[in-house]
Formats: structure tokens, sequence, C-alpha cells
């Protein structure tokens, strides 16, 4: 799975056989750095394992220490155009710098941003998107096609290599899934750097789950990708909660529960939509490696849902909680939640 280069952010290890990475980003204000911390300890908890920052000026550079003092996950600058914030995020302690080489003007100043972060065992994401291709590679493909958005992503990487630095993670983003994937495809066939995953501008919470699913799900599955966010236009921890999420549904990740829910039919007599939803929320923060199962009726829930370590199936008003398949209580709809959670506390 993934890349063969690996490379280190703060205390997170990315590709090379190391495990996929969550990231999400700040979308407080850079000027409020109290919310930033408050907003930073919400994804940390959250289970965001890679936390970015937009730095848009010298003044933005100050959350840096403020958010690497409040939690314990890698910090990202992101930074456009400006060289010299790049190299104030790096003095300031950052674990990882954002920054298209190509952007930042002159070699001398794409030299002293790479042996800024090689001094400091910093690496440099590279991303690249639809809407910011070079007009010579824009020319030559007409439009941000696959092809383009990957050759634009190693053109960057090229100037780095060139002042002998290879901390390189790369992205080729689009808001178009089937270009996304074939941008990573050819990407991870023509270099060994590690993936960041992503579909950008992929919309609100409903659409972008969708589209961030069918797009990263798809790459991961055939083995590409080291650390992924999942963009919406949304709360950046629902970002988080989305990614680990789609890890646990590929098997890629395991610490956590694995809920299974009926879609129910006319043989549903309780309100399953209701207590699907109440479980699922209950079991949010639960870490056990666990499958839990809420199923409609008890014609096919124990059965269909046999696999899962416990799970309820309603009935008339009322509801069964079954284990492995076995039937081990029946109890009434309104303590069909509360029997469950008791059950899985169990375990």
């Amino acid at each position: 799975m993934g890349s063969k280069i690996q490379v280190t952010a703060g205390n997170v290890k990315i590709g090379g056989g190391a495990k996929v990475s969550v990231q999400s980003m700040l979308n407080i204000p850079s000027t409020d750095i109290e919310g930033s911390v408050r907003q930073a300890k919400q994804l940390e908890a959250a289970g965001c394992e890679i936390i970015r920052a937009a730095i848009p000026n010298k003044d933005a550079v100050k959350l840096i220490p403020a958010l690497k003092e409040a939690v314990s996950v890698p910090i990202v600058a992101d930074i456009h155009f400006d060289y010299r914030l790049a190299l104030e995020a790096c003095a300031a302690g950052v674990d990882k710098i954002r920054i298209n080489p190509g952007n930042i003007g002159s070699d001398d100043r794409v030299k002293a941003v790479a042996d800024a972060c090689k001094q400091r065992g910093i690496p440099i994401r590279i991303g690249v998107n639809s809407g910011s291709l070079e007009k010579e590679i824009l020319a030559k493909y007409g439009h941000p096609t696959p092809e383009a958005l990957c050759d634009s992503a190693l053109y960057h990487a090229s100037l780095l290599e060139k002042f002998d630095f290879n901390d390189i993670v790369l992205s080729m983003k689009s808001s178009t899934v089937s270009t996304m994937i074939k941008a990573y495809e050819l990407a991870a066939e023509r270099c060994d750097y590690p993936l960041h995953l992503g579909v950008t501008e992929a919309g609100t919470e409903r659409m972008g789950i969708i589209k961030s699913s069918a797009g990263i799900g798809a790459l991961l599955l055939h083995g590409i990708g080291d650390t992924i966010r999942v963009s919406l236009t949304a709360d950046p921890v629902k970002e988080v909660y989305a990614a680990h999420d789609i890890l646990r549904a590929l098997d890629i990740e395991n610490d956590g529960v694995q809920f299974v829910s009926c879609p129910t039919c006319g043989r549903t007599r309780i309100d399953l939509v209701k207590i699907a939803n109440e479980v699922e929320d209950k079991l949010r923060n639960c870490k056990k490696n666990i499958k839990v199962a809420v199923m409609g009726c008890v014609v096919n829930g124990p059965g269909e849902a046999r696999e899962a370590d416990i799970g309820i199936a309603g009935g008339e008003g009322c509801g069964l909680v079954f284990k492995k398949g076995e039937i081990i209580r029946k109890v009434p709809e309104e303590k069909l939640v509360d029997a469950l959670m008791e059950e899985v506390e169990k375990l």
C-alpha cells in the first residue's frame, strides 16, 4: 500500500508502508488564534492526525506556536506565493509546509525554502489542482486533464529536486472525481513520492462525502495513497469522521466500530431510522474493534447480521438483542438502545 518513499511530519510517518493518515484544515480566520486553537483541539479529539492551517501573512505565523502548544498532532503551514512566510513558518516550528515551488519566484527563493526545510527535517507538500496549472501546461493539454495535473506536480517537485530536496508529498486534486483518480494513477506510475488524496471543492456534506468516498476509495483499494483529506463545506470535524469512516469501510482501519443497519422494509414495526441514528451517534467515539448491527425485523435481523458482535432487531413495539446471531434477550422498543449499549460496554 502506498509510496516507496517515506517522509515524517512531526510524529506522523507518511508513505513507505505507514498507515494512511487523516488530515483536515482549520477554517477559523487566521487572526483568531483562540478560536483556531479551540478548533484544533476538537479536530484532534475527533481523530485528526495532521492539521493544516492557512498562513496568509506574517501575523498568522503566530498561530503555529499556539497550535503546537495546544495539540500533539503535526501542524502544516498552508502557504501561497510568499517564500518568506515559509521561512518564518519553519523558524516557528511547523511540522510540514504546503507550498508550490513554481509559484514563489526565482531559484534562490526555492533553494532558501528547500534548505530551511532540509535543515529542520520538514517535508513539503506540493498541491496542484485544476485552477493552479501553469500556462504552458494548460496550453499543451487544452484544459485540466489528468496528464496536466500530474505534469504540473512533477514539475514543481523537480524544482526542489534541483536542490537535493526529496522529502516531498504530492497532491493532484480535482473537483471531477474521474480526473482526480486518473491523475493520481499517473503519479503513482511516474514517481515514488507519498500521495495526499482528496477531491477538491467536493461540495457540501452530502455530496462531498459521496465524491470523496468514490475518489479516495477507488485509489486506496488499488494501493494508491498515503494520507487523505475529505474536503467538505461543513465543520472540519465532519471531514475527520468521514475520512475514518471511509478507511473503516475499506477495512484499512479497524480501531473503531463497524456499524451495520438495514434499509428497512414493510416488515419494520419500530422507528428504526431514529434508533439507528441514535446508536451511530453514541458509538461515534467508541474505539472497540467490533461490528454492531441495527436491524429492522426479527425475520432477517439476527440471520443477516450474524457476523455482528452485537446487534438489535425490531419487533412489534419491542426488539431482540443478539450476539453473533444468537438471541440473548427481548426488550421493549424504548429500552432497545440502552440494552444495546449495555452489551457493547461488556465486550
